[in-house]
């Protein structure tokens, strides 16, 4: 009887090239997963043994960002398929892929602990540390990002009943204006006024921002209206180092405002010393300038002009103007009383005027006159 040699179905030098990769070795070194993993695991001895690589699956989210795999189906497809993948990831070869619902029980778990903030910060101030981050100018703006949850109907709002004409009564008034009290104190901190957020701690803003998906809507670059259903994203990105310093999670509905000073509060806790937050129209609201400026800051906020008329014996950058409507210069900054100076305009030069008592040779503003309008350059 013949004897049959069958021969290997892989070379040594295939079986060696196929071991798994370093790829993502420096990714999860940075990141404490070990904190991630008792977040999630069991508390106690006590029960079923946990039978799932937490370490591992918090490592393929991770992954799953870098490889731009769109949603947690894919990368389960992947993590099948894929045995090099798998282990890159930190999956052994003798362990389950987990399904769907596993990934969601674990992602719930870490969304309702403080721990991936915890880890988020550590890595900031190690950064900051290591001199990674020397930012002086801090940018703030949002994106939004769509819900793969359903939109719910549109429900049709009553008909407010038709108003009295005329002046109210005593009686109505007073009990009209208890009605709004009432209604006032009954709204959430992100239901008022941006002004309302200055004095409360950072804590409870983050406490209390609403995270339930919404309808929000947007003006594009070519000033069409953007709708989705969703959420949004409010970065604070250091301008130099390009990292984001601060960020925060809303429904879609929320204003860009409104996630402001939330944003300059996480960052006034950072070792770090800024000079300026830049932000667009959106942000236009006194009490963002009255937050920086409480942080020693200056605002370079793009002026979002609501019904204003024009105002007398200043240009349309606020710069002081003379009688004959020439505007002063830009001089320079006082640190220590917070004020603009202002000299003549070059025109004063030639001018009949420049002698005489009505051309003042310099102005000097304070920048809390009006914070909006003034700011150091």
């Amino acid at each position: 009887m013949p004897i049959i040699k069958q021969e290997s179905l892989f070379g040594i030098q295939e079986l060696y090239d196929l071991e798994p990769t370093q790829r993502f070795a420096s990714v999860f070194a940075a990141i404490d997963i070990e904190t991630a993993v008792l977040a999630v695991s069991k508390k106690s001895w006590r029960g079923a043994p946990t039978e799932l690589n937490y370490a591992a699956m918090i490592g393929s989210l991770v992954v799953r960002i870098m490889e731009r795999i769109p949603t947690i189906k894919d990368l389960i497809k992947r993590l099948k398929y894929d045995l090099l993948f798998r282990l890159e990831c930190g999956f052994l070869v003798s362990d389950q892929v987990p399904s769907e619902a596993s990934y969601s029980r674990m992602v719930e778990k870490l969304s309702k602990s403080e721990k991936l903030e915890s880890m988020k910060e550590s890595i900031l101030y190690q950064a900051i540390k290591e001199g990674f981050i020397q930012d002086e100018h801090v940018a703030c703006d949002a994106a939004h990002f769509e819900a793969r949850d359903q939109a719910p109907p549109k429900v049709a709002k009553p008909k407010a009943a038709p108003q009295k004409r005329g002046r109210k009564k005593k009686e109505e008034k007073e009990q009209y204006d208890r009605m709004k009290r009432e209604e006032e104190d009954k709204k959430t901190l992100y239901e008022k006024t941006i002004a309302a957020q200055l004095d409360v701690s950072l804590e409870e803003l983050r406490s209390e921002i609403p995270l339930d998906p919404a309808w929000g809507i947007k003006k594009n670059s070519e000033g069409k209206n953007v709708f989705w259903f969703g959420y949004k994203a409010h970065l604070a990105v250091g301008t130099k180092s390009q990292y984001i310093l601060q960020s925060l999670m809303s429904s879609g509905n929320l204003n860009d405002g409104k996630a402001a000073i939330p944003l300059l509060k996480g960052i006034e806790k950072l070792p770090l010393v800024v000079s300026h937050g830049c932000m667009d129209a959106g942000y236009d609201y006194v009490p963002i300038y009255q937050q920086l400026f409480r942080m020693k800051a200056h605002a370079v906020i793009a002026y979002n002009k609501r019904r204003e008329g024009e105002v007398v014996g200043y240009d349309r950058h606020f710069a002081p103007t003379c009688v004959r409507e020439k505007s002063y210069r830009y001089d320079s900054y006082d640190k220590k009383y917070h004020s603009l100076k202002y000299v003549r305009p070059k025109e004063c030069s030639d001018c009949p005027l420049s002698q005489s008592s009505l051309c003042q040779k310099v102005y000097k503003i304070r920048i809390e006159t009006d914070l909006r309008r003034y700011t150091a350059p």
